[in-house]
């Protein structure tokens, strides 16, 4: 049982490295900045007995926290005693606004301050791809029907992060992923059809090559890309009156360098509108073409550059889309953390500018043993 499953039934509070399989190095400092390293030293030849208490906000935006399971199983695999420390926190998916308080760490410096700089990063990541998730997700639902957000961000990032960012996209809103690495810490599998390449290799035969894949994958629901030919109304319907009531859905692709073949045949439709890519009247006149020959049962998904803004004009616009693809822009990290020691031996002190923000929605930790 994943202990994603075990956190949503009640058994465990947070998810722990049996999820996150921390690399072994963080224990050295091998990704802890130079100077961490260095008053961690200090601090244990000078000042043995300080205290301190580190806290963790952000101050770009009202946000969807995420990171923090991992922060604090971060903490609790690598701190010197981890038990002996304090630890306050908000939890994944808490909506958060900023220079709240969302993490505090209390005890030795040395303990623990060498993994400051880590924990920013994983909040920082986290927290900004669940944000943007639930921004699109949000915007998705605008017209008043949730629509099913996939999160396709495996090529646009190095594919070591597909994992966390999976999670950080469940926890803003999206349970439909493209590799099974995005599911890894919380779902099963991930979920896909079928990419150009394997239309290429059928010669553009949408025909054929939807056919090898109801053969090969007969269990799956049946959705085909449609705009290998720059064609997409066409072979829409070619596939719609080969397969039936098995087609579930189309998708449409259209680079935005292209426009396609169904405006170069209908000009008179031209000039109001920008007739480039996957563009909102396409995707009315192949709605009502599957509606006209009897395919309303057809759903249409969409993909290639869809971001907040542009999900929201289609909404707008009530563009019939039952799905959209969205990558590249779900993974902008515009959400920066940052720690800073706030209290010293029970005093407050910090540099110029911050202050330490107690937060009473934050709450204890237990100490959790770690696998490593």
């Amino acid at each position: 049982m994943k202990e994603i499953e075990q956190k949503l039934n009640g058994t465990i509070k947070r998810l722990t490295n049996k999820t996150f399989k921390f690399d072994d190095r963080i224990k050295e400092g091998w990704f802890s900045a130079v100077y961490f390293l260095k008053t961690k030293e200090m601090a244990e030849e000078k000042l043995p007995n300080n205290h301190v208490t580190m806290q963790f906000f952000q101050k770009s935006s009202n946000a969807v926290l995420c990171g923090t399971d991992e922060a604090i199983a971060l903490v609790h695999t690598f701190a010197e005693q981890p038990e002996t420390l304090e630890i306050h926190s908000l939890k994944d998916g808490d909506k958060i606004s900023p220079y709240e308080t969302v993490l505090t760490i209390s005890g030795s410096y040395q303990q623990f301050g060498f993994l400051e700089g880590i924990i920013d990063g994983i909040l920082a990541r986290r927290t900004s791809v669940a944000t943007n998730v639930y921004n699109v997700v949000k915007a998705a639902s605008s017209s008043g029907k949730r629509k099913p957000i996939i999160f396709m961000g495996d090529r646009d990032d190095h594919y070591t992060q597909q994992a966390g960012d999976g999670y950080a996209a469940f926890i803003g809103g999206s349970t439909a992923q493209a590799t099974h690495a995005m599911n890894e810490w919380w779902g099963k599998h991930g979920m896909g059809t079928m990419p150009h390449a394997m239309i290429q290799m059928f010669r553009g035969d949408v025909i054929a090559a939807t056919e090898a894949y109801h053969e090969m994958f007969p269990e799956d629901d049946l959705v085909t890309l449609v705009d290998y030919n720059n064609d997409v109304i066409t072979d829409s319907l070619k596939v719609a009156k080969a397969f039936g009531d098995d087609l579930k859905g189309v998708r449409i692709d259209t680079s935005r360098t292209l426009v396609d073949k169904y405006f170069l045949r209908n000009h008179h439709l031209m000039g109001t509108f920008d007739p480039r890519g996957v563009n909102p009247e396409l995707v009315f006149a192949l709605r009502k073409a599957l509606d006209d020959d009897g395919f309303s049962h057809v759903n249409i998904v969409v993909t290639g550059g869809f971001n907040e803004k542009r999900i929201h004009e289609f909404e707008k616009l009530g563009v019939p889309v039952d799905m959209y693809g969205v990558g590249r822009s779900l993974l902008q990290i515009n959400i920066g953390f940052t720690g800073d020691n706030v209290l010293l031996n029970g005093t407050r002190e910090a540099k110029e500018g911050r202050m330490y923000r107690p937060n009473p929605l934050m709450e204890r930790v237990e100490y959790c043993p770690q696998e490593k």
